[in-house]
């Protein structure tokens, strides 16, 4: 499959879970309460949806409908069924048994916890919504919000159950990431090489060494935490002030740039980048040797480690990897240490490259491979307080680095859907995409809980203001709120896709 093709079906994928479980928190929430949702939809509808089905009622594709057998409702047979002309409030008054009202309407909405919704795919892959019945949000009807309120609008609630009704998004993307995490940890355990068992110490990006890192530094503080998991700390160091690590046998600090993030960040988009930040130091081991290329003629065999090729040395794998390169089809001579159970030698051999400095060989890439590395295996009620640190962790440093935005740097660095879908492998990796899934996750909690009007966080913002004001805002002032908070985040998608555009052109 192409590679684009994949990182796209990643990318919609986790979107398409998130979005779901982010607004079945919502909806959730509003149901427990008895507040009627209209609609239930993944992406946006403008216009026209791609699927939609209300249970017992109807179904249809791109705005045809089909009345489902045993629905008596005329309105089926329309071709233009939607929430607001099939909600009860649309039926004769007179009518008890189709609109009910006081106990019986509360007990209705409460005994039909989803059959009063429609549920939709929309064909703009922005986002979802939640339709609830009484609320100014992305649909801005607000015509609904000039009749009287009903029992089972959102309106009508108290403010406590409104407020717990819009943190409910937020809450399932956060539970959501914890719960991946921990599934992640139960299946595939920890296991990782310590700082301080890396005998070689790091290599370090360029960026890495101007700032003061030098290759071999082992990594032991950041602002004082002590330093372990590479994977896990790894962040940590790039937003601390200061780290300190072991060099030879003395101890060094080295200040951290506030805007250090923004110069790895654009290393690593570089086309001559090799490290990004740091990684481990280990020797350039030989692991397969492909028949008929030029290191099986050479005489290279597996378990062969390069020490150096031509004259320069290459210690470790990041000193071979980047020395290899710009030996377009000559003869390398290439010294190799080869063990066995009797002795060790060191020899050399000749070796024809390829036209793009290519021997036919595979190489070792585990750091588990040459030093002792840490394992542990987590059961199902271990995992969980697992997942609860790590989410934690993604949530906290993500907050962290969210100051950086509103810098020139940051402005620069945002991206749309490229950017996110770039992140994703090239192969289908399940782990790797429940990884980058669960940090989405977290993201989008924090994103969502900002105080901008149009985001779950301007809701909340308001509600917050009704309790301790004791009263609402008003309707008018909510729908200018929420018009100026959709046109800012309209702006800002445009600008992040438009920065993914103008980067592919650099």
């Amino acid at each position: 499959m192409d590679t684009f093709l994949i990182k796209a079906v990643q990318l919609i994928l986790a979107f398409a879970i998130l979005v779901i479980i982010h607004e079945f928190g919502h909806f959730f929430f509003a149901r427990i309460f008895g507040i009627k949702v209209e609609k239930f939809y993944i992406f946006f509808d403008p216009w026209t949806e791609i699927f939609k089905w209300k249970p017992k009622k109807y179904w249809g594709f791109f705005g045809k409908t089909k009345k489902l057998k045993g629905n008596t409702d005329t309105a089926g047979d329309t071709g233009a069924v939607n929430a607001e002309t099939d909600t009860d409030a649309a039926k004769p008054a007179d009518a008890k048994t189709e609109n009910p009202t006081g106990e019986a309407a509360k007990k209705k909405n409460k005994g039909s916890f989803w059959g009063d919704t429609e549920y939709g795919i929309g064909w703009l892959p922005f986002g979802g919504y939640c339709k609830i019945s009484g609320m100014v949000d992305e649909s801005m009807d607000t015509e609904q919000l000039k009749k009287p309120a009903q029992d089972w609008e959102f309106r009508s609630k108290p403010a406590w159950q409104r407020l717990l009704v819009m943190i409910a998004g937020v809450l399932f993307n956060f539970l959501l990431a914890i719960l991946i995490y921990a599934g992640i940890v139960y299946a595939t355990g920890e296991k990782y090489v310590a700082f301080k068992d890396a005998k070689m110490g790091m290599a370090w990006s360029g960026e890495a060494r101007k700032i003061g890192f030098q290759d071999g530094d082992i990594p032991l503080l950041a602002d004082g935490k002590e330093l372990e998991n590479p994977a896990e700390d790894r962040l940590d160091m790039i937003q601390a002030k200061s780290v300190t690590v072991l060099r030879g046998n003395d101890t060094v600090t080295i200040s951290i740039p506030e805007k250090f993030i923004f110069a790895l960040d654009a290393e690593a988009k570089s086309d001559t980048a090799t490290i990004n930040f740091c990684t481990y130091r280990f020797p350039a081991r030989i692991t397969q040797v492909v028949a008929g290329e030029g290191a099986a003629k050479g005489g290279i065999e597996i378990g062969d480690e390069i020490i150096a090729i031509d004259s320069v040395a290459t210690p470790t794998l990041p000193d071979f990897l980047t020395t290899l390169p710009g030996h377009d089809g000559k003869s390398v001579a290439l010294t190799v240490v080869r063990r066995n159970s009797e002795a060790t030698d060191t020899v050399v051999k000749q070796v024809k490259l390829s036209d793009n400095s290519k021997m036919g060989v595979g190489l070792e890439v585990s750091p588990a491979a040459f030093y002792k590395y840490k394992e542990k295996k987590y059961g199902l009620f271990e995992s969980i307080p697992k997942g609860i640190s790590m989410g934690t962790d993604r949530l906290v440093s993500y907050a962290k680095s969210m100051k950086m935005v509103f810098t020139k740097e940051g402005a620069e660095s945002i991206g749309g859907f490229g950017a996110i879908g770039s992140i994703f492998p090239e192969k289908w990796d399940w782990i790797a995409f429940w990884n980058i899934a669960a940090f989405l996750s977290v993201a989008l909690a924090f994103m969502n809980i900002l105080p901008i009007p149009a985001l779950d966080g301007g809701h909340v913002l308001f509600l917050l203001y009704e309790v301790v004001f004791r009263r609402k805002p008003s309707e008018k002032f909510m729908e200018y709120a929420q018009i100026v908070g959709m046109t800012f985040l309209i702006l800002l998608l445009l600008y992040a896709n438009g920065m993914d555009i103008v980067r592919l052109f650099k």
